[in-house]
């Protein structure tokens, strides 16, 4: 039956998911309703995001071989369970007046959702789009980013039209139908299986898109035990840690270092969001054709000037320019991710690879908002912290460098020569 699937029903299918999922980056609209109906400390309900995060990384290692091992269909429909009954169980933690059933609901069994939600369509989609990598799995993570603007505003209408429990109940609901209507399309190609259009054209020389014979087909612990991986697991935590602490901190930081009205530095958050999607799709595609090495080498010098451009008190619209910037870039990280695994490592376990690699996603949502903190509070000004932030990008592009020189030494190894014309691939430059 996979084989009569619509590749792109499937990949709309996985945005269904990762929009679902996604609700999460709209949790501090949650906060000041729930502050005013329970009495609860803005840290305590914080805390519930934290430790869905921490979750979310977590689970995706751990669950990421019950992905392979058990299809898309069968993590999807977990993915439902755990996202859309979290949720509802932080509904009735909140009738109940009960923080730590709310931490246990949304943070710990939602978190494990988002974590087997987030790597569900990723392995699939990459099989379903030999030729097209980086747009599929950047449709399907785009919606993760989109997520925010659309459920933000719905969540702020809930809140103040039937109270907090109910509109949990609510969205709970509509996660969990969303999800598991979505992850009953979603199937696996049949093996050997390749798109139409691939098989009409193969052999003729198509110099635009990037197309190369994966580096390898690797278990995640034959992947776990290569230089690429922790390369790869580097480059992805500074990226977000990086980012994820100009999120945490972007209103403050307009209104200190660019003199922005709150209104201003608020209507600049939102946009956030808006660039953070449009970020994910358009490097992600972008990365089909200039390879994913140069990709990455893009996202790190673009913000290695921009952090050290913001450090010199722009003007209000250049603040906001460089932000949203940085933004795509961050975005542009996350999607362009699976397939430069699938690149690295193949797809015989992608699903159980990606997990393992979000650990790094955990550890940055620990790490980025103590540390732009943590140096605000020690130097008084956010100028010193985008400084270490532009110094953690230079260690990024070292990263990256060394990614590329492995790929080429494994690729001279196994026999294969760059291209005599056409863009570079696999970050190598074309001969001549």
């Amino acid at each position: 039956m996979s084989a009569n699937r619509n590749r792109w029903l499937v990949a709309l299918s996985g945005v269904g998911i990762h929009i679902s999922i996604g609700s999460v980056y709209a949790y501090s609209v949650m906060t000041l309703p729930l502050k005013e109906a329970l009495g609860w400390q803005k840290s305590d309900i914080t805390m519930a995001f934290s430790v869905a995060i921490v979750c979310l990384g977590l689970s995706a290692a751990f669950l990421g071989h019950f992905v392979e091992k058990h299809g898309p269909r069968a993590s999807g429909m977990l993915a439902a369970i755990c996202y859309g009954l979290g949720t509802i169980g932080a509904g009735l933690a909140v009738r109940f007046e009960s923080l730590p059933m709310f931490i246990a609901a949304y943070g710990v069994l939602g978190g494990i959702g988002l974590g087997v939600g987030y790597i569900t369509p990723v392995s699939t989609l990459v099989k379903w789009f030999p030729d097209k990598r980086g747009l599929a799995t950047g449709m399907a993570i785009m919606g993760f980013g989109f997520a925010a603007m659309i459920f933000g505003p719905v969540m702020q209408k809930l809140f103040s039209t039937v109270g907090p429990s109910n509109t949990f109940l609510i969205l709970g609901s509509v996660y969990f139908v969303v999800i598991f209507c979505s992850a009953l399309y979603i199937a696996p190609p049949p093996k050997g299986w390749k798109p139409a259009q691939l098989d009409e054209t193969e052999g003729v020389s198509k110099p635009k898109r990037v197309q190369r014979e994966d580096l390898a087909q690797l278990t995640v612990f034959e992947a776990i035990r290569t230089k690429r991986f922790y390369f790869m697991w580097t480059m992805l935590f500074i990226n977000i840690t990086c980012g994820i602490a100009l999120i945490s901190v972007a209103s403050p930081m307009a209104q200190e270092m660019a003199g922005m009205s709150a209104a201003a530095a608020a209507a600049m958050v939102g946009f956030m969001g808006l660039f953070n999607g449009i970020g994910r799709i358009g490097w992600a595609s972008l990365s089909d054709y200039i390879g994913r090495p140069a990709t990455y080498a893009a996202f790190f010098s673009i913000q290695i000037v921009a952090f050290f451009l913001l450090t010199k008190s722009p003007a209000p619209w250049q603040f906001q320019a460089l932000v949203l910037l940085i933004l795509t870039c961050y975005g542009g990280g996350f999607a362009s991710v699976p397939a430069f695994l699938g690149d690295l490592f193949g797809t015989k376990q992608l699903g159980a690879i990606h997990g393992y690699t979000l650990t790094a996603w955990a550890a940055a949502g620990l790490v980025g908002p103590t540390l732009v903190t943590r140096v605000q509070e020690a130097t008084g000004n956010y100028a010193t912290t985008l400084y270490v932030f532009a110094g953690l990008f230079v260690l990024a592009l070292a990263v990256t460098g060394l990614m590329a020189l492995d790929i080429r030494a494994k690729r001279a190894a196994m026999g294969h020569t760059p291209p005599t014309a056409g863009p570079g691939v696999m970050g190598q430059p074309a001969a001549g």
